[in-house]
C-alpha cells in the first residue's frame, strides 16, 4: 500500500531516523526462519518507549494502516510478515532489563529483550528464566506466540512464566495486566489474553516473569536406539515414572546424520535421546541412575553423559543448531516447519506415521521434539519456488495436525498460527475460533494490529 503523506510526517517527526523506508530495511522484515515469504512492509519504525508505540499505533490506527509487531524474526508460522503491508514495529531497541526483585523470584523487561541477555544480567542473583526455544527469541515475541521449548516438561511455557504485562492496545491507550502476586482470583485472566495473541490484540511493552532458582547440579546425557519406537518408549516410559526430567529431547535417524554432518561428532544415525537433570547433587545422582535402568530396558546405548557446563553447552548448542544442520541434508534447500503436541500415550504413534508419510512422500524430513510433554517438530525440506514439492510438504503437515485432533490434541504446542495454520483452526476449535475473532473485533475494530493472522478474516 501506498502509506499517507501526513502519516509518514506525523512518524517521522515523532522518530527522526528511527523511520526507514529503505529497501534493505523493508527487506530485512520481509523473511522469517522458514519458507513462509510476505512482500516488504511499507516503512519500518524503531520505538524506544511504550508512549512511542502507543503514538505509533494512534496514528497508524488514524490512518488505517496495519501495524505489525517485530522481536527479533525467529518465528517459523508467518507471524511477523506483513502480509497487508503496512508499518513493522521493530522492538529490538525496546531490551532493557526493568528491574529484579529476587527476593520475589521475578524480573521486569522490555519487550526486545532477548532471553539470553536476560539469563547473562541474572548470573550474579542465582536465579535464571528457564523457557527455552531454542532461538535466542525476544521475550516480548516468546509471550506473543505462547512458545515453549526444551525445559517446558519443567518449568512450564511462557504462559506459566508471565505474571503480568504492560500493553498497547489498538487505539493507543496502554494498560497493565496481571500483578506481582503469586496469584489472583480478581477479573478476567487479560495476561492469559494477550499471552499467545501474536501480536493481533495488543503489542507487549513490558513483561513481569517467573524466575527459578539455578540448580544445584546438572547433568545431561545422550544416548542411542535402534528404532523410533524404542527412543519413543522410553520417554512415555520415563514421564510415566515421575522422574522429573529438566529436559528430554527426541532427534530422529535423520536428525543425527544432520547433527554428525553439521557438527563432525561421532554421531551413530539412529535415533536418540538428549536429557537433562536438575536439582541437589543426591537427587541428579538418583534420577539419572533411574533413568540409566528405563532406558537400557528401551534399548538403549552408548551413553554420552555431559556433567561440565563446557560438554553440556555442545550437547544443547548442537540440539539448539537443529534447523541449520538438518538444511546441510539437501543444500539450498528451505524448510516447511511444523510442529504438533498429543497426549503422550499416542506420541509413539504419532510420530511414526509422520515418518511414514514423509518417507512415503520421497522427501527428507527430519523429525526433532520436546517430547517430554508430547510435542515434536518435523522440518521437511524442499527446493525454493517447487510448488509440488512444497504441496507435499504441506500435506505432510496437515496430516499430522489432523491426526493430533483425532487423538484429542493440539495443531501446535509451540510454533503458533501466524499465517502458516490458521487454515486448520476451525478444526480445532470450532465455534471457538469465531469467537475468537469477536474478542479480535471488540479490542481492535479497524482491524490494524497484525491482520491476516490467528483469527478468522473478518466478514
Amino acid at each position: 500500500m501506498t502509506l499517507p503523506t501526513e502519516l509518514l510526517s506525523n512518524l517521522e517527526t515523532l522518530l527522526g531516523s528511527r523511520l526507514s523506508r529503505a529497501a534493505a530495511d523493508r527487506d530485512h522484515h520481509a523473511a522469517s526462519e522458514s519458507f513462509h515469504r510476505a512482500p516488504p512492509p511499507d516503512a519500518v519504525v524503531w520505538p524506544e518507549t511504550a508512549e512511542e508505540v502507543a503514538a505509533i499505533v494512534r496514528a497508524c490506527g488514524n490512518a488505517g494502516v496495519p501495524v505489525i509487531p517485530w522481536g527479533t524474526g525467529t518465528s517459523l508460522e508467518g507471524h511477523a510478515l506483513a502480509t497487508q503491508g503496512g508499518v513493522t514495529v521493530d522492538l529490538s531497541r525496546m531490551d532493557k532489563l526493568i528491574e529484579v526483585r529476587a527476593e520475589d523470584m521475578q524480573a521486569s523487561v522490555q519487550p526486545g529483550m532477548t532471553r539470553e541477555a536476560l539469563n547473562t544480567e541474572l548470573r550474579a542473583t542465582g536465579l535464571f528464566f528457564p523457557v527455552d526455544p531454542g532461538a535466542n527469541a525476544s521475550l516480548g515475541g516468546m509471550a506473543a506466540t505462547r512458545c515453549s521449548g526444551t525445559t517446558a516438561v519443567r518449568y512450564g511455557t511462557m504462559r506459566d512464566n508471565v505474571l503480568a504485562l504492560e500493553v498497547v492496545l489498538a487505539d493507543g491507550r496502554i494498560i497493565r495486566t496481571g500483578t506481582r502476586a503469586a496469584k489472583s482470583s480478581s477479573g478476567y485472566d487479560l495476561t492469559g489474553l494477550f499471552v499467545g495473541s501474536e501480536g493481533t490484540l495488543g503489542i507487549i511493552t513490558e513483561l513481569t516473569l517467573r524466575l527459578h532458582g539455578q540448580p544445584e547440579e546438572v547433568a545431561a546425557a545422550i544416548c542411542a536406539f535402534d528404532t523410533l519406537e524404542q527412543a519413543v518408549e522410553c520417554v512415555t516410559a520415563t514421564i510415566q515414572s515421575g522422574i522429573p526430567m529438566a529436559r528430554i529431547e527426541f532427534v530422529d535417524e535423520v536428525a543425527a546424520r544432520a547433527f554428525r554432518q553439521y557438527s563432525g561428532l561421532d554421531l551413530p544415525g539412529t535415533p536418540h535421546l538428549m536429557v537433562e537433570f536438575h536439582g541437589s547433587p543426591g537427587t541428579v545422582r538418583e534420577d539419572t541412575g533411574r533413568f540409566g535402568d528405563i532406558a537400557r530396558d528401551c534399548g538403549a546405548k552408548g551413553f554420552d553423559w555431559a556433567t561440565t557446563p563446557e560438554d553440556r553447552n555442545r550437547l544443547w548448542r548442537m540440539r539448539h543448531g537443529a534447523y541449520h544442520a538438518c538444511l546441510t541434508l539437501r543444500p539450498g534447500s528451505t524448510g516447511v516447519v511444523t510442529d504438533v503436541c498429543v497426549p503422550m500415550s499416542h506420541l509413539p504413534a504419532a510420530v511414526a506415521a509422520a515418518a511414514a508419510d514423509i518417507r512415503e512422500a520421497g522427501l527428507i524430513g527430519p523429525i526433532v521434539g520436546h517430547v517430554g510433554d508430547g510435542n515434536f517438530h518435523s522440518q521437511i525440506l524442499v527446493e525454493p519456488g517447487n510448488e509440488a514439492e512444497i504441496a507435499a510438504a504441506k500435506h505432510i503437515a496437515t496430516r499430522m495436525a489432523e491426526r493430533a485432533l483425532e487423538v484429542g490434541g493440539t495443531i501446535t504446542g509451540e510454533h503458533g498460527i501466524g499465517i502458516g495454520k490458521r487454515s486448520l483452526m476451525a478444526a480445532e476449535h470450532g465455534e471457538g475460533w469465531q469467537v475468537m475473532g469477536v474478542i479480535k473485533q471488540v479490542l481492535d475494530p479497524g482491524n490494524i494490529l497484525n491482520p491476516g493472522k490467528l483469527v478468522p478474516d473478518r466478514a
